[in-house]
């Protein structure tokens, strides 16, 4: 009989280590670096191994998404919102695909952009009010792609695997001719925000039988009410929240280089505002799509894409996204791969935890 000793293999595993290292940044408040990770109790492995799962752990996105989109119901059309954001790497000069991006700049006389990669999102909104977003992709954007190919792409992958038609939610950014055109074919809905400078043209007048048919009928400009016809549809109500409101619809318009994409306009006016409160703009929304909601639903439907921008601010703030100082784009992708991971999983367990507010955090 063999009486030599057994010795177990201690070496890591990347799917086991993938796991202790998200519970580690759950349950961790502060951190400085990607290492301060490894000092939780629920990461029982040394800290170089916080590396290493950056080496070999690889979740499969598509396998993921399908995943997540089995956790949506079936029963109401799924609310989708659209974004990217920057991951800022001013002082990596070293690290690849290094572009410039948008990032917003509260001092009026510095350029809105920085250095760094930029990530595209796609998630779910679940709640009609909340900040909830679960994100169903979450991408870098490469330097040889920009903000609205790679939010098409996403668009198409999600789309082919949900049972009903969503409604898609997108800034001023993507509201424009190049992102209709290459999503003519996708089965979704699209309430998007214009901006207030842009041009809009009615369905051209019948053929008169000579030369080119027109393409473009009568114009409006956004921003010269003079050029503006009588709207299709209008109303007024109060709201609990931003006083009386007017919207006004003006149908059967499109952009200049996408006159086959129909669209409906919309603007939103707030007739009365607080004397505490800065002047309100107008907003301005396009629906591209079946079946819009009504006027008094538009902007209440639309203000849900703001769920996206609170899921950035959880992700830098909370799971410490943009804490470590990777070498490669590979090491970000898989590190940026466990956000939606971390977040599914708070969201999933939310019923199951009580919430604990700090001292100076208690409502009265």
């Amino acid at each position: 009989m063999n009486s030599e000793p057994k010795f177990i293999n201690t070496s890591i595993r990347p799917t086991d280590a993938t796991f202790e290292l998200m519970d580690a940044v759950l349950t961790t408040r502060n951190s400085s670096s990607l290492a301060d990770f490894s000092l939780s109790p629920f990461f029982r492995r040394q800290w170089s191994s916080v590396y290493e799962v950056l080496e070999d752990s690889r979740p499969s996105r598509n396998k993921l998404m399908r995943l997540y989109i089995n956790q949506m119901p079936t029963e109401e059309r799924p609310v989708l919102g659209v974004d990217h954001t920057l991951w800022e790497r001013l002082h990596s000069p070293t690290l690849q695909d290094r572009t410039y991006q948008h990032q917003p700049n509260g001092i009026s006389y510095k350029k809105p952009i920085s250095i760094g990669q930029g990530y595209s999102t796609i998630a779910w909104i679940p709640e009609a009010k909340g900040s909830w977003a679960l994100p169903l992709r979450h991408e870098r954007i490469t330097s040889w792609e920009n903000p609205i190919s790679k939010a098409t792409w996403q668009i198409k992958q999600v789309c082919q695997h949900l049972l009903n038609r969503p409604i898609i939610l997108l800034d001023s950014e993507y509201g424009n001719a190049s992102f209709l055109n290459q999503t003519t074919e996708v089965e979704a809905d699209f309430l998007m925000r214009i901006r207030s400078n842009r041009c809009l043209y009615a369905a051209p007048p019948l053929y008169a039988g000579k030369g080119r048919p027109r393409k473009h009928g009568q114009k409006i400009k956004l921003n010269q009410p003079s050029t503006w016809w009588e709207a299709t549809e209008t109303i007024e109500f109060e709201d609990s929240r931003l006083g009386r409101l007017r919207v006004r619809r003006w149908k059967d318009l499109h952009f200049s280089g996408s006159a086959s994409s129909e669209m409906e306009l919309i603007l939103v006016e707030r007739l009365e505002v607080a004397s505490s409160q800065s002047k309100s703009k107008p907003l301005w929304l396009v629906w591209v799509g079946q079946s819009m909601p009504t006027l008094s639903e538009i902007l209440h439907k639309y203000l849900r894409r703001f769920a996206v921008d609170h899921w950035y601010r959880f992700l830098k703030q909370r799971l410490h996204w943009t804490i470590p100082q990777l070498s490669t784009p590979q090491q970000c992708e898989r590190w940026s791969d466990l956000m939606p991971i971390m977040t599914w999983e708070l969201w999933l367990a939310r019923d199951l935890v009580a919430q604990h507010h700090l001292p100076w955090a208690l409502t009265s």
